[in-house]
């Protein structure tokens, strides 16, 4: 409305202007002051003083998100539609003498489906619904992220109230930027004031009033929220949108694959086996890269195989065409097949496959699927992981005899993972608290405990050192070995011993 209103003005005054140029008139004043107009403009759009700068974009798409089109967040799906009853039943909720619900915050992982889920609780409960960054609200001019958080709600009002609706949804992504904690801004006091204002808004959201109002944030870094905006009587529900389990990942690739050609072979359940820690956004973009590798092949069905290759691509990025020197690709290869041989002998049938193709910053790698989601690690298993990333660089010492920089991503995750056991409360310090810990003991406690990992590790693999050639020979061959050649390898080696 406000930019047709601009366009009329515009138009009408650049008429005037062409007829005053035909009557013979001096324009000159008149353009001066058309300049002043222009850059009083500028100046109140700037500081964010105008209706359409700062109202939220509102969401009104031709089909409509509902939560049968969101998968793998069941938990939260079913605490989100508990706490909407409180709007859809608000004359019960009054009856009972329950105060309104004012705010629900998702927090969970990047991609997870936040926004989605906010978009279909505004289908849901049949809301209107706005949608803003906390970016958005902050700028460098004082008291204009205020005003920007008093125009959204009431925008909110007024779109409920034109398009006969009594409920209307606030969604505020990134809301740690506009809900950090006070004081922590110490150069800039105008977060701290929006903040404010946005406290002082849901404090004011009635039931009794004609139009209710829901605010739902989004974050990712909960911790850094203001005490104030968590506390009972703001946002009174906290929802966890986190990384989907197998069954959630399965749900979700059957909704992205549900417009896409699949062969009949395609085994969406391994897929979602092979993507541990994969989140929705990740999800949606193997079954995508999946069908640009079927295009590009001029297939028409997408295959196990581009679905396979799809997860690589997602996780560690496109196929480069660097090719090392040969003695460098044996030693590449020596290296993969040391973590394969090791993640095989100490997790059986946990290999998916190897390969010495380039991707992203990985000159090789070593797929591992996990038999069923872990959540919970024992020393044991913390253990056997550091194994299996010591096993290649343990591998080019075994029939080498010397080591490469390819091993500093392995060297760097058996740091992580000997502090993860060390401050688990697991190694042989037992029960300490971290910063008790000084750099020197807790540098002394993880070499204790990779030099003893990296023992054992030799002691496993010097017997499979015909293994280790064999795999690295067919890796040089055909750049990838799949779990079950790399498992026939084995049994034939263990036949012939």
């Amino acid at each position: 409305m406000f930019k047709e209103i601009k366009e009329i003005i515009a138009g009408t005054g650049l008429g005037l202007m062409i007829f005053l140029i035909i009557k013979g008139v001096d324009i000159t004043p008149f353009l001066l002051l058309a300049g002043m107009g222009f850059l009083a403009y500028w100046v109140i759009e700037k500081k964010g003083l105008l209706p359409s700068t700062m109202g939220g974009k509102g969401y009104t798409p031709p089909v409509k998100v509902s939560f049968a089109d969101i998968g793998g967040q069941a938990t939260a799906i079913c605490e989100l539609k508990e706490a909407l009853e409180f709007l859809l039943r608000s004359a019960e909720v009054e009856a009972m003498g329950i105060r309104p619900l004012k705010g629900i915050l998702l927090s969970g992982p990047p991609g997870t489906g936040k926004t989605l889920l906010a978009k279909a609780a505004a289908t849901y409960t049949d809301a209107v619904f706005l949608e803003a960054s906390g970016s958005e609200f902050i700028e460098m001019y004082a008291g204009v992220g205020a005003q920007r958080v008093r125009a959204i709600f009431n925008r909110a009002r007024e779109l409920a109230r034109r398009q006969q609706k009594k409920r209307a949804i606030i969604f505020i992504d990134e809301l740690e930027v506009l809900g950090g904690k006070r004081g922590s801004h110490t150069s800039h006091l105008e977060y701290d004031q929006t903040l404010n204002q946005l406290l002082v808004e849901m404090d004011g959201l009635k039931s009794k009033h004609d139009v209710q109002i829901l605010v739902i944030g989004a974050t990712n870094r909960p911790d850094l929220l203001d005490p104030a905006l968590l506390r009972p009587g703001r946002f009174d529900r906290q929802v966890k949108v986190d990384l989907p389990d197998k069954e959630g990942r399965l749900a979700i690739l059957k909704l992205h694959t549900a417009n896409k050609p699949l062969a009949q072979e395609v085994d969406l359940e391994a897929i979602a086996r092979e993507t541990f820690g994969f989140s929705g956004a990740h999800l949606e973009s193997v079954a995508n890269e999946a069908a640009i590798l079927a295009l590009r092949e001029k297939s028409p069905l997408i295959t196990q195989k581009h679905l396979m290759e799809a997860v690589d691509k997602v996780m560690l990025g496109e196929k480069l065409g660097r090719k090392p020197a040969a003695d460098e690709l044996y030693r590449l290869a020596i290296h993969e097949a040391g973590h394969a041989i090791a993640g095989e002998l100490l997790r059986p049938q946990s290999i998916s496959h190897v390969t010495i193709t380039s991707r992203g910053q990985a000159l090789g790698y070593t797929r591992q699927k996990p038999e069923h989601d872990i959540y919970l690690y024992t020393r044991e298993y913390l253990e056997n992981q550091m194994d299996i990333c010591l096993a290649g660089a343990v591998a080019e010492t075994l029939i080498l005899g010397s080591r490469s920089t390819g091993s500093l991503n392995d060297f760097k995750e058996a740091i992580r993972l000997a502090r993860v056991i060390i401050t688990s409360g697991l190694s042989d310090l037992g029960v300490v608290a971290e910063e008790n810990l000084t750099k020197e003991q807790m540098h002394n406690a993880s070499t204790t405990i990779i030099s003893r990992e990296e023992a054992k590790v030799a002691s496993l693999l010097r017997p499979y050192q015909g293994a280790l050639k064999a795999l690295a020979g067919q890796l040089v061959e055909k750049e990838t070995v799949t779990g079950r050649e790399l498992r026939a390898l084995l049994q034939e080696q263990a036949m012939a011993s």
